[in-house]
This record gives structure tokens, sequence and C-alpha cells, in this order.
């Protein structure tokens, strides 16, 4: 064994290549990102011939690493929490139709939405979906969890869903990992091939063999859930999930004073949570995320037994929990380390100075205030930026892919002009369907697909489309008159400006590609050429 110094991210992933993969799908999503990242740039990847490209969305990731298990080879698929919506059809469907080499679906949540929309809590999915869950309460445990979790896998036939969140993912701690690598892995094909069928006949036979699992999975979560008693007399008992353990940890400063119940694996183990209320006064729920356990212990308790957590104020409702949050539910004084400085002035994000993506939104600005009905529709990535000054460009950002389709349905509503900006990765993780029924009605839109030759927004990695969205949209049947390019610079910015006004008037669906390398991408490249000079 020896040391490292690893990111959360980076501790799974090299728990991953030493448990012997074979291939890791992803679609880039903060915080998940570098997992991805760091077995692509792992000698192990080149050495073994491990599959490690970017996937168009989180569906195709799934399913791309749910056919490699179905060849017998282990797999993980990487996504954030939002991802996991897109996933959902195979995620779900995974559960029922079983694995044969093991697979983890990894999903990074991100509490206080640092760079999402939501806050959801994936670990509701893996309870949905009937699933095994694990959740890494330090980065040692999300290596050594790796390992355990494709044997977990393998053995009971299942996707195993290993859920972490943003300071989980994104800390560092020293981490004991193995000298060398597990062999790959390779099974022969499932014995019985009617299980990937998923005929109703097929399914229900799959469902009721999953259900009556539930009870030996429930045991199974003992293997990373440990009580810790302190003394025989009755106190505060606490549950804590994840890196809530470190947490409850930090706010006892070794002193005890508590009886801990660290759970890191679901589903949850209602003999040793009885076990601890057999202990306790009353429990407290430390979980970051949502309130996925403290609904669920008063029905293994009964309602007469005083539970809180975040629902009943004890914990901030929303947001990351810290030491500090958790030492005030624990009754003990904070010392308010995480408490935001008075005098620290705001910085808001913005575009980099020379992104393609302001000269986009300088044109569109110029034309859009010739109408006053105008609403751009708007989408995920660097270029939501253009909500805020000083640009205030956009009117909507929901989801991914939502901006041509909401354009669609406000101008089937009467709305002109109806404008939709979106990204090059975006448009291809979920914008084309869009497209296709826009075309489909004639519907009188405009699409703005802004292409910085990247996924530039998670860090510059390869986007799906680059190079082929003019074949993209002439295939799903936009005009080739109306498929246009532009460079965004200002210079061009005469002839941009005109483009759009010509595709607004337009009676149809009409399509401009403002394309610019990303200047984030452009300078790494640069430094490297000279670099290599």
């Amino acid at each position: 064994m020896n040391k490292k110094l690893l990111l959360g991210d980076e501790a799974i992933a090299l728990g991953a290549l030493h448990a012997g993969i074979k291939g890791v799908y992803a679609y880039p999503g903060t915080p998940s990102t570098e997992i991805t990242e760091f077995i692509q740039k792992s000698p192990l990847t080149a050495e073994r011939g491990i599959h490690s490209s970017w996937c168009t969305n989180e569906k195709t990731a799934m399913e791309a690493a749910l056919g490699m298990s179905y060849a017998g080879c282990r797999a993980i698929v990487c996504m954030k929490h939002v991802g996991l919506n897109v996933a959902a059809d195979a995620f779900v469907n995974s559960a029922i139709t079983g694995v044969n080499g093991g697979l983890i679906v990894i999903v990074a949540d991100d509490p206080s939405m640092h760079s999402s929309q939501n806050e959801q809590d994936s670990r509701f999915y893996g309870k949905f979906s009937l699933m095994p869950i694990l959740e890494p309460s330090s980065q040692q445990e999300a290596y050594q969890m790796m390992a355990y979790g494709f044997e977990l896998s393998e053995r009971e036939k299942l996707p195993v869903l290993l859920r972490v969140t943003t300071r989980m993912a994104h800390s560092r701690a020293a981490v004991e990992v193995a000298d060398t690598a597990q062999e790959l892995q390779a099974l022969p094909f499932a014995k019985d091939p009617s299980s990937w069928v998923l005929l109703p006949a097929n399914a229900r036979r799959q469902y009721a063999a999953l259900v009556e699992k539930q009870s030996a999975l429930q045991q199974l979560a003992s293997a990373y859930t440990r009580l810790e008693q302190d003394g025989p007399e009755k106190k505060l008992g606490i549950i804590a999930c994840g890196i809530g353990y470190n947490y409850v940890k930090e706010a006892e400063e070794g002193a005890g004073g508590y009886h801990v119940l660290k759970v890191s694996q679901y589903p949850l183990p209602k003999d040793k949570i009885q076990e601890l209320a057999a202990c306790s006064t009353e429990i407290l729920v430390v979980e970051d995320g949502q309130p996925f356990v403290e609904e669920q212990v008063p029905a293994m308790l009964g309602a007469g037994y005083v539970v809180k957590g975040r629902l009943t104020g004890d914990l901030p409702r929303t947001g990351e929990l810290t030491p500090d949050s958790v030492a005030a539910a624990m009754g003990k004084a904070s010392k308010r380390y995480f408490e935001t400085p008075k005098n620290l002035v705001p910085r808001p994000p913005a575009l980099c100075q020379g992104c393609g993506h302001r000269d986009v939104y300088t044109a569109l600005n110029e034309v859009v205030k010739e109408y006053p009905n105008a609403r751009v529709f708007a989408d995920i990535g660097c270029y939501t930026l253009g909500a805020l000054p000083p640009f205030r460009a956009i009117d909507s950002c929901v989801d991914m892919g939502a901006s041509i389709t909401m354009a669609k349905g406000a101008a089937d509503a009467g709305l002109f002009p109806a404008i939709a900006v979106i990204g090059d990765s975006t448009f291809t993780h979920s914008g084309m369907t869009g497209l296709l029924d826009a075309v489909n009605d004639r519907a009188n839109i405009t699409v703005v697909i802004s292409d910085n030759l990247t996924t530039a927004m998670t860090g510059g990695q390869d986007s799906a489309g680059t190079n082929k969205f003019e074949a993209i949209c002439l295939g799903l049947g936009v005009e080739p008159e109306h498929v246009r390019v532009v460079v965004p610079l200002p210079k061009n910015m005469e002839e941009i400006t005109r483009t759009i006004r010509e595709e607004i008037e337009y009676n149809g669906v009409s399509v401009i590609i403002p394309r610019r390398e990303c200047i984030q991408t452009l300078n790494r490249k640069l430094k490297q050429q000279r670099k290599n000079q």
C-alpha cells in the first residue's frame, strides 16, 4: 500500500481502475467531471485499452455501460445529479434486467446548487429503483467502495449507485491505495438472456425477483454501517450519513457524548436503527442532501419516537451542511468557521474576456430591441451567463435542451419572434430532438447554436457534435438556405446582426451557427504548442 493525496473524485477513479474496469462512460457535469478526466489521463488506461471517451448525454452513457456489463466486463458511468434525470429510463430498468459484469453508477449531487439548477438527492432514485446505494464518508472509503461495489454488483447481479456530494467530490485527503491493480474482469454472457428482454412477461418475473432481494440487501448494508455507542446510558443518538459523519466527528472533537450510527450503505438497516433508538433519548439525522433518511426512520420506530433533522428545523432545510450547522444541531457551541465575512464583496461569474458568446449576445441584443415582444430562450452552459449584466440577454434557462422546445411552444402560442440560444454540446446532448419537432411542425423560430468547439463550462472536454452541426441540422430537415454560419467577432457585427434579422423574418425554422473556439481552450493549445517548439 502507498498513500496519495486525492480528491474524492480521484479516489473513486483510482478505485475503479484498481478494481479492473474495462470502460468509463460519462457526460461532463460538475462535480463529477474529474472522475472521467482522471481515468483518461491515467497510464493504466492506455496500457489496458480502457474505453474512456465522453458520451453525447447521460442516457447514452448509461446504456453503453449497461452494454459493457452485458458483455461481461466491469464498467462505471458518471454524471451529476440532474444528469440522472436524463439517464433515468435506462437506470431504473437496469435494476430489473440486472447486470452481468459489475456496474457502478456514480452520481455527484450538488447541495447548495454551486453549479446546478436544483438540490436533487439521488438516493431517492436508488430507493425507487430498488438497487443498493453506497455513500462514502471519506476519500478512503470512496476508493475502497469501488472494489466492494463491483463485488456486490456481480454477486447480487444488480447495478450499484454510488452517491457523493460536492464537498466529498472536491475535497482532498490522504488515501492508502494498492500498489497494483486487479486484472481486467471478464465474465461469460448471462445464462438466461431473456432477463435482458423486458417484454412484460419477463419484466414482471424480474421485478418480483428484485423485490424479493430487498430484505437481503438490507442485511448487506451492515458492511458499511457501524454503531458507535458511548457508554451504557441513554444519550442523543445520531444517524450520520456519508460526509455527514465527518461533520459529526469534527463537532464531537473526540469527547464523545453521543451514540452515532454511521450509514454509508442502503437500503437502511432497520435492525441497526432500532438498536440505536433503544440506547438513545432521541435521534438526530445528519445527511447532506434532502431528508431521505429522516423521512424513513419514523416509520421504523413508530410515531412516538422523536426524530430531528432538516424537517424539524434543527438543521437547515436547504443547502450544504457545515461543521458549524451540525455542531449547533448537536447542542455544541459553533465556532462559526463557515460564516461569510460581512465585508466580502460579491463577485458574480462573467463570460471570459474574448469569449465568442459575448459577441453573439451583443449582436442579439442589437436586433432584439427592434422587436418589442421578442423573447430569448436559453440553455445550460457558459452562455447562461448572458442573463447577467452587462448583457441581460436571455429570458429563460430551465434544463438541458429546453431552449429550442420552449421557443417552439411559445411560437405555437403566437409569440414572435421566438429565439433559442443553445451551446454546441447541449445541442447534441438534448437539443436535436427539439429541433426535429420544430421542423416537423414548421415552427416559426430562430435557433442560435453558439459553437465554441468544446464543452467549455466543465473545463473544455470534447463536444460530441464538433464539425457536424450543419450536417445534423440539414439531416433533421432545416432548409439549407436557412442554416447559416457566422464568426462572432466585433469586426463582423454588421454581418451577424443582418443575418439574425433575416432569419427572424423567415417564417419557419432557421439555424444560425456562430462559431469561434473557446478562448480558454485556445490559450491552452497555444501554450502547449509553444512548449513543444
